[in-house]
């Protein structure tokens, strides 16, 4: 089916009549999606004991992460051969599923299933939501949608942990799950009626591809099998990333744009240039609140307070993009944004210099993250400027692909290293809590700023070869390389 023509003008809002239950919707439901993320963390350590599973603790965040990426390509399938009405519905129900079977758990498989299930109904979400932002709004007003997106994370980001500990503390951790389930399918009420005038396969029709959700599958048991190795220090560890590498390595170039991995100009630079960002950001952010507290002594709380500012900041930068005034060309927000990030986190390790005040992270990780907003939000942008209507759900999943894989790929990089200094250091120095410690957190930041580093050189090629130039909200449209299949 043809999407419905906008009766609209292009000075009218995303909250205007025409959209604003659709921008509502989506919005809400992203904001569910964040708070889960948020709170779940934090309620976690109450949940794992309480079900005697502590030796599978981080089966609980991986199991989550493993489905996802499988359903991020079904959805992606889904969406362009039948529309987004269909993932939306199944992965609302699905996620919807999750929360009450792991908050109704009584032992740790269930409740894994439960993690599983809830990481299967994200990832068919999120990518249907970008289908739905690609085929209802226009260049003019996708900019703004995606700055909302962004946004939709700043509340939970603040109240989600605070919640969740309260609940857990004084409740149970399992009104965490089960409070927060009754609420996932309303916002997709005020969407359906605008999901469903631009449901169907786009005019030019469906793409037709061949073994994508097998290699999807290969690549999430894979990505599983890499996590699970990351919690041992054994011969099996070394045979499971053996195992993980004879899957990675054939299923996902195949998943990715043709020439994504040698960042061919367009649209398989911007896929890639997601996880050069997420992992690079997230890859350092993870051990912010470590340094905070273990190099400067700071409490748990008050190193939290640093994140909070990052996720104030990124909903500024994705403000700055979607501004109908910025005049900055898209492709060179998403250079400039990767160099903040590149020196927001090169500039972290002034915090391990004893008299440089520990309040600085704080200010950092803000600036680092309005770089992060300003580029994540203009890559998403740019996928739907060189993406063909049919080809919008597999290119989303593509993109939401390289966000997980990076992420997943660097965080776990900057563990391990910091894994294996740590029991190197304990073992030849019991007693020591600084000194070598120092130099393990200023090689994986160095590592961190470094990927970011390239990313601001690798988005110079987000644009295809015949552009010379592009405005503010536009990009040289080019026919998109077809995925791999």
């Amino acid at each position: 089916m043809t999407p419905t023509p906008e009766p609209s003008t292009p000075t009218t809002g995303i909250l205007g009549s025409t959209y604003r239950k659709l921008t509502m919707g989506i919005v809400a439901t992203v904001s569910f999606i964040a708070f889960e993320a948020m709170a779940v963390a934090t309620a976690m350590p109450k949940a794992v004991p309480d079900l005697d599973g502590m030796e599978l603790y981080a089966f609980a965040f991986s199991s989550f992460f493993t489905t996802s990426l499988l359903a991020l390509v079904v959805s992606g399938e889904i969406c362009d051969r039948r529309g987004p009405k269909l993932p939306i519905l199944i992965g609302a129900t699905t996620f919807a599923a999750g929360l009450l079977l792991a908050g109704g758990a009584r032992a740790m498989w269930p409740f894994l299933a439960g993690r599983a299930t809830q990481g299967f109904g994200a990832g068919m979400v999120i990518v249907a939501l970008y289908v739905t932002v690609g085929r209802s709004y226009d260049e003019h007003r996708r900019p703004r949608v995606f700055a909302a997106m962004s946004a939709a994370w700043v509340l939970p980001s603040i109240v989600g942990p605070l919640v969740a500990g309260l609940l857990a503390d004084h409740a149970s951790w399992r009104w965490v799950f089960l409070g927060l389930a009754p609420f996932v399918l309303l916002p997709i009420t005020l969407m359906l009626p605008s999901v469903r005038a631009i449901d169907g396969p786009p005019a030019s029709g469906p793409v037709i591809r061949k073994r994508r959700v097998p290699l999807a599958f290969a690549a999430a048991l894979a990505m599983g099998l890499l996590q699970y190795a990351g919690t041992r220090a054994d011969v099996l560890a070394l045979v499971l990333c053996g195992v993980a590498a004879v899957l990675l390595i054939p299923s996902v170039p195949k998943l990715l744009p043709i020439g994504a991995l040698r960042l061919r100009r367009g649209l398989p630079t911007v896929v890639v240039m997601r996880g050069i960002l997420a992992g690079s950001f997230f890859g350092a952010e993870a051990f912010l609140p470590l340094i905070l507290v273990a190099e400067r002594g700071l409490s748990s709380t008050l190193a939290g307070l640093s994140l909070t500012g990052g996720a104030l900041g990124w909903v500024l930068g994705a403000w700055y993009q979607g501004r109908s005034t910025t005049s900055v060309p898209r492709h060179l927000l998403v250079r400039v944004g990767c160099g903040i990030v590149a020196t927001a986190i090169a500039c972290l390790a002034l915090i391990l210099i004893p008299f440089v005040p520990a309040a600085t992270a704080a200010v950092v990780w803000t600036l680092g993250a309005v770089g992060m907003g300003m580029a994540m939000a203009s890559v998403s942008v740019l996928l739907f400027q060189l993406s063909p209507p049919e080809e919008h759900g597999t290119n989303s999943a593509a993109l939401q692909m390289c966000d997980n894989l990076g992420t997943i790929t660097f965080v776990g990089l900057a563990g391990a290293i910091f894994g294996s200094a740590h029991s190197v250091e304990h073992t030849a120095a019991p007693q020591a809590t600084t000194g070598a410690s120092t130099w393990t957190y200023l090689v994986i930041l160095g590592i961190m700023a470094a990927l970011a580093a390239f990313g601001s050189w690798a988005a110079g090629r987000v644009r295809p070869q015949a552009a010379h130039h592009d405005g503010p909200a536009t990009t040289a449209t080019s026919a998109a390389p077809h995925v791999g299949s």
